[in-house]
């Protein structure tokens, strides 16, 4: 099939031009802003030749092809009519969707995603001069000179790079947030780490009890500053007369701004940043590696959600600090067990389709980007996502223990070995690597994938045999899972909250509630209760285990406005109260109370079906689960 061919098809899947608004793409993914999801084929587009996977995120509907074909592919949609945003119209059409959270979370990646690459150069200038130390090579001391520029400048100036771009992303002029952000570190100003280092240099005393010193290699004060900057300069700008804007909009935000900075913003959120960087190290160092086992085994599940950005932030923060990242380390861990299951999927499959999806998938893994192998093969089929989830804890675990810490951030795997060459650590680097792929490759190999053809032929043959022996029909044995909340259907894949809409927890149904009571919705034993008693676990007599999570993001509440009226091992019948939460309180805080109900060992069951549209009553069926 030719590329045009694929691009009529997409378009067609997508529910034809009319239903989309926009068309764009990044490295991997053709992202696509449409008008009614409802009217997305997706089980088309994910079936169709050369696409990797597909999923629904941040307001997007974004289709892998992965690098190289995604340039190719969405030539050949705008040629055949698609319209065209910018990323940048793109995201701020997303930025719209889902929670104060997500959304703050994804302004945290626009700003530091853009300085990511002078971060990856400092580092790999930082692995080169550790390689010449470690050969014993003497350096000229003009050399050296040189070598210090090239591994040092980024993080002295690091408060201008955050404050530039924090004005670019929160709509201020990127040229006076690079000054602003210079003058917080400019030379007539104590050096911050000069007076850490409890030497002869001292904070200066401003207005004789101000103690003032730079900003060097600080990033929430900077942070901080670029969005108080930025939307400063525009209040500024809306009152000041056009003709003076050029003269008095600059000259008022920097005076202002750089007063703020130093005295109050730099100073206060200075300190917050300290305690930030001690929780952080105090978790990468828990004993026996614990710290990393921990973020290993969640880091893929976090870009599942969309929020992995938050790490950027951190690993900046350590490199700033220590001009060392332990999370590269544990984080490539992670992503190696994600490329190895895919691998293990690829190797062990004779579907050729998804073999030629599986490889050219975990390749793009081992060269940093994931999400094909993520979306395209592991989610889909489960079970290699969470095993792959248990490989990368035990590999992040060892990272721990190891000691690993790269010298930059943003690149993993194959292309961060650059990062381990110059600090004596590369030898451990690739032990660690190569425990993660093992333990991906074989935990998927012999536990997590099964070709769909055998295991449905292994079936028949088994019922065929039982029939021969008995001379009667075997029925699959069925089990009706009824509606926990009385309201309005939703379809699993229209929630907001990947987590649950790309089916990583299992195959179910959701409800908009318009009653407030949970209801248990089958006979079944609880295993799970939340203390926040938003979310219940039961397992049902025919081996069902279901999750019903009440709302999105609500554990955030703290229990507040939830009441849960039975215990971890009671025993429950179809429609005995569970529990009762407040709608009310929910939308006070501004969340959503749509409730998922998930067979979560989906994988265990030939099939496992919402039964449900429209509205449901108390004993309602909403799932039939057939064994």
């Amino acid at each position: 099939m030719t590329n045009t061919e694929i691009a009529k098809k997409v378009i067609e899947a997508l529910g034809g031009r009319e239903n989309v608004n926009s068309v764009a793409h990044c490295a991997t993914r053709l992202r696509v802003m449409v008008k009614d999801e409802a009217k997305i084929n997706k089980d088309a587009i994910e079936n169709l030749e050369k696409v990797q996977g597909a999923f629904f995120n941040s307001g997007q509907y974004q289709i892998i092809f992965g690098t190289g074909t995604v340039n190719k592919m969405y030539d050949e949609v705008v040629a055949l009519g698609l319209p065209t945003s910018s990323k940048d119209e793109m995201k701020a059409e997303a930025a719209k969707q889902g929670n104060w959270f997500q959304r703050a979370i994804r302004t945290f990646g626009d700003v530091f995603v853009p300085i990511i690459p002078v971060i990856v150069a400092t580092g790999l200038f930082m692995g080169v001069r550790g390689l010449l130390n470690a050969l014993g090579m003497t350096l000229p001391e003009d050399v050296t000179t040189y070598t210090q520029i090239l591994t040092d400048t980024a993080f002295i100036i690091l408060p201008g790079l955050v404050v530039w771009s924090t004005f670019r992303v929160f709509g201020g002029n990127p040229a006076v947030g690079i000054v602003l952000g210079m003058m917080l570190v400019s030379g007539s100003l104590p050096n911050a780490w000069a007076v850490a280092s409890g030497g002869e240099v001292t904070a200066m005393n401003f207005f004789g009890f101000i103690p003032v010193v730079g900003l060097q290699g600080s990033v929430l004060p900077a942070f901080i500053i670029g969005v108080v900057g930025a939307k400063f300069e525009k209040a500024v700008r809306r009152v000041v007369p056009d003709v003076l804007d050029l003269l008095v909009t600059p000259f008022v935000t920097l005076l202002v701004m750089s007063i703020l900075g130093l005295f109050v913003i730099g100073p206060v959120f200075h300190v917050v940043e300290n305690y930030i960087l001690l929780g952080t190290k105090a978790i990468l160092n828990l004993p026996f590696g614990l710290g990393g086992f921990l973020i290993g085994g969640v880091h893929q599940v976090i870009v599942v959600s969309g929020v992995h950005h938050i790490f950027n932030l951190l690993e900046v923060q350590l490199l700033a600090a220590d001009h060392v990242n332990p999370f590269n380390a544990i984080i490539t861990a992670a992503m190696t067990a994600q490329g190895a299951a895919t691998v293990a999927v690829g190797v062990k499959t004779k579907n050729p389709k998804l073999k030629t999806l599986a490889f050219p998938a975990a390749l793009s893994a081992f060269l940093g980007i994931t999400e094909p192998a993520i979306f395209g093969v592991n989610l889909r089929f489960r079970k290699p996502f969470f095993l792959s989830l248990i490989a990368g804890a035990v590999g992040g675990g060892l990272a721990s223990i190891l000691g690993l810490a790269g010298t930059g951030n943003g690149i993993t795997i194959i292309p961060g070995t650059m990062l381990y060459i110059g600090n004596g650590q590369l030898p451990q680097y690739l032990l660690m690597v190569a425990v993660s792929f093992a333990l991906g490759f074989a935990l998927t190999y012999m536990f997590g994938y099964e070709d769909e053809a055998e295991v449905t032929s292994e079936a028949t043959t088994e019922r065929l045999a039982d029939e021969a022996v008995t001379g009667t029909v075997v029925a699959p044995s069925e089990g009706v899972i009824q509606t926990p909340i009385v309201g309005d259907v939703v379809a699993l894949s229209d929630v907001n909250d990947p987590v649950f809409s790309s089916g990583a927890m299992g195959q179910g149904i959701a409800v908009k509630p318009n009653q407030d009571v949970v209801y248990a919705p089958a006979d079944a034993e609880v295993t799970i209760v939340f203390p926040t008693g938003h979310a219940y676990g039961l397992k049902t007599t025919n081996g069902a285990e279901i999750l019903i999570h009440v709302g999105i993001d609500t554990v955030s509440m703290n229990g507040e406005g939830f009441d849960h009226k039975v215990a971890q091992g009671d025993k429950v019948k179809a429609g005995d109260v569970l529990g009762t939460f407040d709608s009310a309180k929910i939308a006070a805080a501004g969340l959503d109370n749509t409730t998922m109900v998930i067979v979560t060992n989906t994988a265990d069951f030939a099939s496992v079906n919402p039964v449900a549209s429209g509205s449901v009553a108390k004993g309602d069926a909403i799932i039939e689960v057939k064994a």
